[in-house]
């Protein structure tokens, strides 16, 4: 695991985010709805709202857009009715891609989901085609410069709340859990006032692949540009190593 820099990943995807930040919205402001209508409007007694208000705050979503976001789905009961989705399939040179999606017409959704793999010289699959070279992690990344502490108290602070792994990078950590201790990890660092980078549960590949044809790559940016465009896709998770 630590040879990858995620963090390097997640600046360059936050710069790339960062002019389309209404896309970012849209994608969490669905995962609000969907949190709110699971579990109510109350944080205080839904984690998953919890958890995706901390996701909205770490994209610099502002306070009364995340409020107006929660009121707007606890008061509207004709509000949309969001399904999740997940489809799998495969990119350039046999990549693996993992695409969820939350949307009000799978139809529509699915048709846009096999244009862009298409596009992409890629292909759609069966349900655990991909999946199983992935594990479903909680994944928190932190900014050394950010967050200026000693690295081994750090890391039992960590452990402590219930983390798997904490792996120290040249410019982050990053901190692992499973998808069911990752509420109360994020919330016991929260409550340490550690700023966060990232923090959700991921789909983190147990092994990359580098891409090395200069068509290969093209095609693959081809398939990942046209499921960013679309509003319904919520994550794209791949194992193609990021340069």
């Amino acid at each position: 695991m630590s040879g990858h820099s995620k963090f390097a990943n997640i600046k360059h995807k936050k710069e790339k985010n960062d002019a389309k930040r209404g896309k970012i919205f849209t994608v969490i402001g669905r995962e609000i709805a969907v949190a709110v209508k699971e579990g109510g409007p109350d944080p205080n007694n839904n984690s998953k709202l919890r958890d995706v208000i901390a996701k909205a705050k770490a994209n610099n979503m502002p306070n009364d857009t995340i409020d107006r976001g929660i009121k707007k789905a606890a008061g509207n009961v004709d509000a949309v009715n969001y399904v999740s989705c997940t489809y799998e399939g495969y990119g350039p040179s046999g990549t693996a891609i993992i695409v969820e999606a939350l949307t009000d017409n799978k139809n529509r959704t699915a048709s846009n989901v096999r244009n862009a793999f298409t596009k992409g010289n890629g292909n759609v699959g069966t349900t655990g085609c991909v999946s199983y070279m992935f594990d479903q992690k909680g994944q928190i990344l932190v900014d050394k410069e950010e967050y200026e502490a000693d690295a081994d108290e750090f890391m039992m602070l960590a452990l402590d709340a219930g983390a798997e792994d904490f792996i120290e990078e040249e410019d982050s950590y990053e901190i692992l859990t499973g998808p069911e201790d990752f509420s109360a990890v994020r919330e016991a660092l929260e409550k340490e006032g550690v700023p966060m980078v990232q923090a959700e549960v991921t789909m983190i590949p147990q092994n990359y692949v580098a891409l090395s044809g200069e068509e290969d790559k093209k095609m693959f940016a081809r398939i990942m540009d046209l499921l960013d465009e679309d509003d319904d896709v919520q994550n794209v998770y791949h194992n193609v190593e990021e340069e």
